[in-house]
């Protein structure tokens, strides 16, 4: 997959701007706060379906104004297409070579790339909140129906959610909607889970090989799905799962939410048998969130038939001088959006310059 071109319009600081891209690494250059980010924002929407800042459509219009447009011109699987997003004042507009879409679900899958920015560094000691959004970011893009099935099961959950909450506070419980919403519940988190199971089964040896490369063979990486439920057939952990959902009703009554489900799963990490999140110490943090973001490009690839478009926002002046090495080193003959605020470390790199400023964009050549 390779992105030609992105064009954005009254998107954050960019007023109206199209910027072309090559092949192979690209590098975005310029200081803080001059747009470098917000390209690489917009070139994510596509991925996605939203901001990777958790932004509204109302925060990304340019100041002063109350629309923005963004349209990425791409190759996948040896045909040229076009993605084109609009929004104007509560409005939005969706289309795909020219014709429109619908629903934000139908874009996600079709354009694909693997986003790594600072924050992601925090991953391995976050919460797991943190960990099941990495599964769920990565999972949607090489199977886009995850998107309505875990979108599906949230607004179950809420369902759910409120009954105990009334019943919590005092009011009516509602026994027989109970055991409607619990079914329905324990059903998607059976297939979300299977989901789960499958690409982290696939991820862990890439991911472990990748690993042992930056650590010179002295890290060996153990990596787990974390559920209630063990891997089954469909309908069996759908059972099991209804049967925790209707164990303890008067527990979670007083709560006032649901105690179990695919909502309290982690992303089991070790490092030489040792907990990541417990003892994994900063550089190895680092080499994990690297080796699991590359490992992302790879079951990709595999599941796609070819590799995604790997972002890379101010990451590299976060990486000790080996990582950095190692990481370009990595995505040779990928295609490569980075941001970064200088050259330094970068200069024996072959790369397409784009120097940035204020929301504006000048290619530099090779």
């Amino acid at each position: 997959m390779i992105l030609h071109r992105i064009h954005a319009g009254n998107f954050r600081n960019i007023e109206n701007e199209t910027v072309e891209f090559c092949e192979g690494a690209n590098l975005l250059l310029g200081d803080n706060a001059e747009g470098k980010s917000n390209l690489l924002e917009a070139v994510y929407y596509f991925a996605r379906g939203k901001s990777f800042r958790g932004a509204t459509d109302r925060e990304i219009c340019r100041f002063g104004t109350q629309h923005y447009e963004i349209e990425a011109s791409f190759s996948a699987g040896g045909r040229e297409q076009t993605l084109f997003y609009r929004y104007y004042n509560g409005i939005r507009q969706r289309k795909r070579n020219g014709a429109p879409v619908e629903k934000a679900g139908e874009m996600i899958g079709i354009f694909r790339a693997v986003l790594f920015f600072p924050e992601h560094l925090q991953m391995i000691k976050g919460s797991p909140a943190e960990r099941r959004d990495f599964l769920n970011i990565a999972i949607s893009q090489i199977s886009p129906s995850y998107i309505t099935l875990y979108s599906s099961y949230v607004r179950v959950l809420e369902n759910r959610n409120s009954i105990l909450k009334t019943a919590q506070k005092g009011g009516p419980f509602d026994g027989e909607e109970f055991e409607i919403f619990s079914e329905r519940l324990a059903e998607y988190a059976a297939a979300i889970a299977k989901e789960r199971y499958r690409y982290v089964r696939e991820a862990a040896p890439a991911a472990g090989q990748i690993l042992s490369e930056l650590s010179g063979g002295r890290e060996e990486l153990t990596l787990r799905y974390d559920c209630e439920v063990e891997e089954d057939e469909k309908d069996e952990m759908k059972r099991k799962y209804l049967a925790l959902l209707l164990s303890d009703v008067r527990r979670e009554t007083a709560a006032g939410f649901t105690l179990f489900g695919a909502h309290h799963d982690d992303l089991y990490a070790a490092i030489n048998r040792k907990s990541a999140r417990d003892f994994a110490s900063q550089g190895q943090q680092r080499s994990l969130t690297l080796a699991l973001k590359l490992a992302e490009g790879e079951v990709c690839r595999r599941q796609c038939g070819e590799y995604p478009v790997f972002l890379f926002d101010d990451v590299l002046s976060e990486l000790d001088p080996s990582r950095r090495r190692f990481l370009l080193s990595e995505l040779s003959g990928r295609q490569i959006l980075m941001s970064a605020c200088e050259e330094g470390g970068l200069s024996d790199m072959k790369a397409h310059i784009i120097r940035t400023k204020k929301g504006k964009y000048e290619a530099v050549s090779l």
